[in-house]
């Protein structure tokens, strides 16, 4: 064994597993594709990749660095500043310009990139002092920013870039990774384990192989009832009875005792809400006009749970109203 060994081994998945070519990036294939084109051709644009949490797009953005400037010159032309980074005006009068004017000698066609993670979390200041950073070093630098709502990057600098959505990630895509990482890693589970993963993540790839290795470390087995407990949400089961009691059989008293197991465990108001939507969406055996009210009823709480009034009267009579439907 080597002595780096031991180093590799207390990585965590999500960054042990991280791709590092374009070819091997789950999900968005339309855009993924585009930027391939780019790697091919050499020639990047200033870029704005936005969307959700955890479904790749700062790993795009990396994977397209390495590919446009091989591994040799990977880390000394890229500059990557993060959401964790003081990122106000002086950053982008400091680092950004000084990196920019650094002069490296780099294959013809090819440019320094700089990389802005969790972009509209910067400073409308800092970003407007970028404007004239970006066109004077355009020549030698092309930026990259990274961002899960591009509306929060000030106009001049969305109109100065190419900007890439990325879509939440499909299940079976999610599912697909999740055997990768199971069958390198030698996990045990079952269909149910994986399948409440995925419900969990809700397309985010990065929580769900997180969520499987935390529940790796704390049981073993990854299994639904173990998941679910690394989690801390309620199980879906267990809200799927208590919203088809109410809905199928109006049986009001049921429903209550199944709520009342739920917060007797601790679980609070917005878990056990925010669990209910998400069943609501795929309850079997009602018409589609009864699924609306009842999503309807439970947004409806929702929005008053997380004005403040997260009590237990609240759930109640939100079950009340979905048997009244």
């Amino acid at each position: 064994m080597t002595k780096e060994s031991p180093l590799t081994l207390e990585l965590p998945w999500v960054e042990k597993y991280r791709p590092h070519k374009l070819d091997n990036i789950v999900g968005n294939e339309e855009t993924v594709e585009r930027l391939k084109l780019i790697a091919n051709d050499g020639n990047m644009p200033h870029m704005i990749i936005s969307g959700l949490p955890g479904i790749g797009k700062t790993t795009s953005i990396h994977c397209l660095a390495l590919e446009l400037l091989g591994p040799e010159l990977y880390k000394s032309a890229t500059l990557e500043l993060n959401a964790s980074d003081d990122r106000g005006i002086d950053v982008v009068r400091n680092r950004i310009k000084q990196f920019a004017q650094t002069k490296i000698q780099l294959p013809p066609g090819r440019h320094k990139i700089i990389i802005l993670d969790e972009a509209d979390s910067m400073t409308p200041g800092a970003q407007q002092a970028l404007r004239r950073t970006m066109e004077i070093y355009s020549n030698t630098t092309r930026f990259a920013f990274a961002c899960n709502q591009s509306s929060k990057i000030i106009e001049p600098l969305q109109s100065r870039c190419a900007i890439l959505r990325y879509n939440k990630l499909a299940d079976d895509q999610v599912l697909t990774r999740l055997l990768e990482v199971c069958k390198l890693e030698n996990v045990q589970f079952n269909t149910e384990g994986l399948q409440a993963l995925i419900f969990t993540a809700e397309g985010d790839m990065r929580q769900a192989i997180n969520n499987l290795q935390s529940t790796v470390a704390g049981f073993g087995m990854v299994n639904d009832v173990n998941v679910f407990k690394i989690v801390d949400q309620p199980h879906p089961l267990v809200i799927r009875k208590m919203l088809r009691s109410c809905c199928s059989s109006q049986d009001i008293d049921n429903a209550i005792d199944l709520l009342d197991g739920l917060w007797v465990k601790g679980y609070s108001a917005i878990d056990i809400v925010t669990s209910a939507f998400k069943v609501a969406k795929t309850l079997p055996d009602i018409n589609e006009s009864k699924r609306l009210e009842v999503i309807k009823e439970i947004g409806f709480t929702h929005m008053r749970v997380l004005e403040g009034v997260s009590t237990y009267l609240q759930l109640c009579g939100m079950l009340a109203k979905i048997c009244d439907i």
